[in-house]
């Protein structure tokens, strides 16, 4: 995902002569050409996070068009209150393209563990948010927010289904097991793991690349009373719109995702999928138990 980002926006760097690049040392080699040739549009302002968000809201205010780059705890958590004020305040806009997400650099420690990002931009209006399940869903996820006008934050992992899909991040269909069937909900790369966990099982799967702005109709067409949410970040960060799109209608939620409790392991990207209950066999269980628990 990450090389398809770098593709994809030095192509836009050399098209639409609005876009610009901002970057605090992540992934400034391989931005190198494209900051030879656009060198008043590239712009690395080194390790300072809050900085290059700044500079973002600046470049923004002329009219231009910022990306903004860094690991998603550097550029949501560390520098949260320039996204706050600098764009969102000033009432203007960026698209910010982050790297490592949740557990990604398990190994780099707790310095690198952003499970909580999307829940963070959750708390700012008018926002998109972008998780593409796949390297190939990235370059018209990333392509759109630039010619967008809003703020967007597309979301890149090391984690991915084994194929993309298309769509305009409405819920689309991936399994459908008939009406009143539990619907299951696989954001990003999570589809694949969410499907081989409920193999054998009626439950219609819907795949969404695009958490917000939540697809709140195509919800509200495909549940019955029976709502389970897989996310790869903070569990219960969707929590919230599924209960307020249903909010006129009796029905059961479960919100799988990344569990608030710290883990004090470096360990594997695996490992961390593994220990959160992200697997196949670790949905399996949370899924089956929760489905028992309507006959109890």
């Amino acid at each position: 995902m990450r090389e398809a980002f770098i593709d994809t926006t030095t192509a836009l760097l050399a098209e639409q002569p609005r876009t610009a690049l901002v970057l605090a040392d992540i992934s400034a080699a391989a931005f190198a050409p494209a900051a030879g040739r656009h060198p008043d549009r590239v712009l690395n302002v080194g390790i300072r996070e809050q900085l290059m968000l700044g500079v973002a809201g600046g470049l923004a205010l002329t009219g231009l068009r910022p990306v903004v780059h860094s690991y998603a705890p550097f550029l949501v958590e560390r520098a949260y209150e320039q996204i706050k004020l600098d764009l969102d305040h000033q009432g203007v806009s960026a698209v910010l393209v982050s790297v490592g997400a949740s557990y990604d650099r398990a190994a780099a420690g707790r310095t690198h563990l952003s499970p909580a990002d999307v829940a963070l931009i959750d708390t700012l209006p008018r926002w998109t948010v972008h998780v593409p399940g796949h390297a190939d869903e990235v370059p018209a996820l990333l392509r759109a927010a630039v010619d967008g006008d809003g703020p967007a934050y597309v979301r890149l992992s090391t984690q991915a289904n084994a194929r993309p899909r298309g769509g305009d991040g409405t819920l689309d269909v991936v399994r459908d097991a008939g009406p009143g069937a539990p619907l299951l909900v696989a954001v990003g790369p999570t589809l694949d793991a969410a499907l081989a966990a409920v193999e054998g099982l009626a439950v219609t799967v819907a795949y969404t690349h695009r958490p917000r702005p939540f697809d709140v109709a195509g919800l509200r067409a495909l549940a019955g009373t029976e709502v389970i949410l897989v996310e790869p970040y903070l569990a219960g960060t969707s929590a919230r719109m599924v209960g307020d799109a249903l909010a006129d209608r009796p029905h059961r939620l479960l919100a799988l995702g990344v569990g608030r409790e710290e883990l004090r392991r470096y360990g594997s990207t695996e490992e961390h999928t593994r220990w959160h209950g992200l697997d196949p066999a670790g949905l399996r269980r949370s899924v089956s138990a929760f489905l028992a628990a309507r006959l109890g």
